[in-house]
């Protein structure tokens, strides 16, 4: 009897004995195994969103303008976005002096006027990055004019340049005169890069330059072009533009204060006196004729003597007549026309007017205001004494503020009379300096259209595409809940196997 109880006794003993050794290293396993998959799930989040080493390529374009020159400085990352630069600016410099074009009797001084700045610009861009920044020099209308005037100084002006710029550890791409055409659509390309509407499928912005010597109109009409002269194309982004635009030689606003002037030495000299109604009352400085007639936009006009005295009076109506008969409107060969027998569609759309046009308005304060309140305050402006202008502004040079007056009716009357903006559609005019931290302007788009030719690098990619990153962070996320589900389920198994065991 107590032989077989402890028989008995002894298996059941063996029995709980194998029941409560349990394989304790499971759980440790299971535990250890969501450890590691958080650390690598921590791992991985670290590596995906570490700052990326940013790789920049930079561009220098010098725009030699007629009355100054800049350079500015692009950069823009080493890959490229629908095979076009992302380009932004990142530092200009204004060169002192006038424009290349006034060194026509010294060319030498053309190019030593530059170093100042491209030694800016070998600061601001990396040393390692210099041998491959090209620098590009494009001249404007004032270099179109001494080429017209005399082509051999305006050659030794380019060739002084260019012997400049070849001397500093860029990659010399050349100092050419650019087209009008070509200023036109390259400014037109900066406004709508720099408003993004090249990457929306949205209507384009119409550009408006004024330069001292030039002016250009350009934007996508509504109708067809029918001067193939007024036509160009382009393809950024993978989309087709194709443009109107044309560019007037002679009228910049300098330009046209001499054709202005001219004309009115012709007919309404008297006594020697010029009385301008486009200067302020009280305005007198005196003139010689051939500051006047220094121009091949005009001829030159034998006076009976070489001095004049310009003496301003004041009236904006008698000025804005004055300044409407240097445009000709009486001959037209196509359905309709700007002026001078130039085609130009009707200007429909949002415009950008920059440069000069942004300039002249901003100083008084004629940025935002409808067409009629433009006349009237200008008609208020001009028939202000000079004494009071220029103790109003101590600070401004004399030469400029005394052409205020006739630069802003000029501009008035060039976008009415010259364009066909009306008081309906003067609000779609933008007069705009810089977009972003960008300065408007031909030479972004100059800049951005020639990023074409720059191969790219290779762009430092993420560990993973976005897309994948979540994926992959989802199921390791579901891999640890599953783990931490088992381990509580065993755990709970063990408990109540245990609790058996003690009853």
């Amino acid at each position: 009897m107590n032989q077989n109880s402890s028989q008995t006794a002894f298996p059941q003993a063996e029995e709980g004995k194998v029941k409560v050794k349990n394989p304790w290293y499971r759980p440790v396993i299971i535990f250890l195994a969501a450890v590691i998959i958080v650390g690598i799930m921590v791992a991985i989040s670290v590596v995906q969103y570490k700052p990326l080493h940013q790789k920049y390529k930079y561009g220098i374009v010098l725009d030699a303008g007629s009355s100054h020159t800049s350079v500015f400085i692009y950069e823009w990352p080493a890959e490229k976005e629908n095979n076009t630069g992302m380009v932004r600016q990142k530092h200009t410099c204004n060169v002192k002096g006038k424009g290349i074009s006034s060194y026509s009797n010294n060319p030498k001084g053309a190019g030593a006027s530059l170093q100042e700045c491209m030694q800016e610009a070998k600061q601001k861009i990396p040393t390692h990055r210099h041998h491959e920044t090209p620098v590009y020099l494009g001249a404007t209308a004032g270099m179109r004019l001494l080429k017209m005037e005399n082509e051999e100084a305006s050659e030794d002006v380019l060739d002084s340049v260019a012997h400049s710029l070849k001397g500093y550890p860029f990659s010399y791409q050349g100092a050419r005169i650019i087209t009008g055409q070509e200023e036109g659509a390259f400014g037109w390309i900066t406004v709508n890069y720099l408003s993004e509407n090249l990457r929306k499928p949205t209507g384009t912005l119409g550009a408006l330059d004024l330069g001292g010597a030039s002016t250009q109109i350009t934007f996508v009409p509504q109708q067809e072009i029918e001067s193939h002269d007024n036509s160009i194309n382009f393809r950024l982004y993978g989309n087709d533009y194709h443009l109107y635009t044309h560019s007037f030689l002679c009228y910049g606003k300098d330009q046209v204060l001499k054709l202005s002037m001219g004309k009115k030495l012709e007919s309404t000299l008297k006594d020697d006196v010029l009385r301008d109604p486009c200067f302020h009352p009280g305005f007198n400085f005196t003139r010689t004729v051939q500051s006047v007639f220094n121009t091949p936009c005009m001829k030159e006009v034998k006076m009976a003597n070489e001095n004049f005295f310009h003496l301003g009076i004041g009236d904006w109506s008698q000025c804005q007549q004055s300044i409407r008969k240097v445009f000709k409107t009486s001959f037209c060969p196509y359905s309709r026309c700007s002026f001078n027998g130039v085609f130009q569609p009707s200007v429909d759309g949002d415009f950008g007017a920059f440069s000069a046009f942004f300039f002249v308005m901003d100083f008084l304060n004629l940025t935002s205001d409808t067409l009629a309140g433009t006349k009237q305050k200008l008609a208020t402006y001009c028939s202000t004494p000079w004494k009071k202008i220029t103790e109003n502004h101590p600070n401004t040079k004399e030469k400029y503020l005394s052409e205020y007056c006739f630069s802003a009716t000029y501009i008035l009357t060039l976008l009415e009379d010259g364009y066909k903006f009306t008081s309906h559609n003067w609000k779609d005019i933008r007069f705009i300096k810089k977009i972003g931290d960008s300065d408007a302007g031909w030479t972004l788009g100059y800049m951005l259209n020639l990023t074409n030719m720059i191969p790219a690098e290779a762009p430092d990619m993420p560990l993973m595409p976005y897309g994948g990153y979540v994926t992959f962070m989802l199921l390791f996320s579901l891999l640890i809940l599953l783990l931490l589900l088992l381990a509580y389920m065993y755990f709970r198994r063990s408990t109540r196997t245990a609790q058996k065991d003690i009853i």
